[in-house]
């Protein structure tokens, strides 16, 4: 390949983190997500392991030195750990996460961890069983504590439980929540809800990043700045005044963050997004199958994220929700 210039768009953001969903199917159906109903790529349209692991090695000349894996829910594609430790091998990626409903993981942290998985973040909305059932349309928050759990024993240092800040829910859930994070050493991580559901978005049920803050100050503890806020990080980081453990804050309503975006998306079908919300997708699939080519793919994701828009212009008139749902892109 030549030209190894940073990936940056024409807003001088440079782009090092790189999502790759390695499905679309899921076990659960959380109802911010996906519809009950849906159908399923044909397994021989998603991307091989080796498919991933050549595009990451054109990614990774060009800048890109954090990789996480997606889904739908990502411990349902077969042998991920071999696809962890395809990556692991590649000189200059020097960070894979894991994004997971955390339904299969007790299973699958052992062998995760010695693939050489470097971060895990586990998707938990509830520790109550009813709303935990009404979210996701499925059993199963006593298999997420347990995959927590496993992955505490199997030696990742930095877990992460992302929760998805719904007015009616979250309310409920928040001190619980960050009661478990703490006692087990956690990081609890508050999303506002986002319009990329299957249902529509009510802008009422979104619960806002200082709303959240002065819940977490009256039922919890106080909290102040991170000192290490990493400003290009999607999160807003905090410490406990009491015990200086972390919590985030995802604000991408009430405070959003695509000034300093360094991200984009491989779907698992493999199509190329610069953004989450965004419209329009390329598909690389075709440069890598049935053989690699490897500057036509490296101009591809130049060309891709030089295209990337200033922001998804939730709170204007000209927003326009993206025909995919959240399962379907990656998280």
């Amino acid at each position: 390949m030549t030209n190894l210039l940073p990936l940056t768009d024409t807003f001088g953001r440079v782009h090092n983190n790189l999502r790759i969903s390695v499905t679309d199917r899921c076990n659960l159906r959380c109802t911010y997500c996906m519809p009950e109903d849906v159908t399923f790529l044909p397994k021989d349209d998603l991307l091989t392991f080796e498919e991933i692991a050549a595009l990451v090695r054109v990614a990774v000349p060009l800048g890109v030195d954090k990789v996480r894996l997606t889904g739908g829910e990502p411990l349902l594609r077969r042998g991920l750990p071999a696809l962890v430790a395809m990556l692991r091998d590649i000189p200059g990626l020097l960070d894979i996460g894991l994004t997971t409903n955390g339904i299969l993981l007790a299973q699958q942290a052992d062998a995760l961890a010695s693939a050489g998985l470097t971060r895990v973040n586990v998707s938990l909305d509830t520790l109550d069983p009813g709303r935990f059932r009404e979210l996701t349309r499925r059993d199963g928050v006593e298999q997420v504590v347990a995959g927590l759990l496993a992955a505490k024993r199997a030696g990742f240092d930095r877990i992460k439980v992302n929760a998805v800040a719904m007015r009616g829910f979250i309310e409920h859930d928040l001190a619980p929540l960050a009661h478990f994070c703490r006692a087990h050493g956690f990081e609890l991580r508050l999303i506002e809800y986002m319009p990329i559901g299957a249902e529509a978005w009510e802008r009422g049920k979104v619960v806002p990043a200082h709303e959240l803050l002065e819940l977490l100050d009256a039922q919890v503890a106080p909290l102040s700045p991170a000192a290490d806020y990493d400003p290009a990080a999607p999160a807003m980081d905090f410490v406990y005044a009491d015990t200086g453990a972390k919590l985030g804050i995802i604000a991408s309503v009430s405070r959003p963050f695509c000034d300093r975006c360094n991200r984009l998306r491989v779907t698992a079908d493999g199509k190329l997004r610069n953004c989450l919300f965004a419209l329009d997708e390329l598909d690389v699939k075709p440069l890598l199958r049935p053989t690699v080519r490897a500057d036509e793919l490296a101009a591809a994701l130049r060309s891709n994220v030089r295209a990337k828009w200033a922001g998804h212009q939730f709170n204007t008139a000209d927003f326009v929700k993206p025909a995919r749902t959240m399962h379907s892109i990656g998280g």
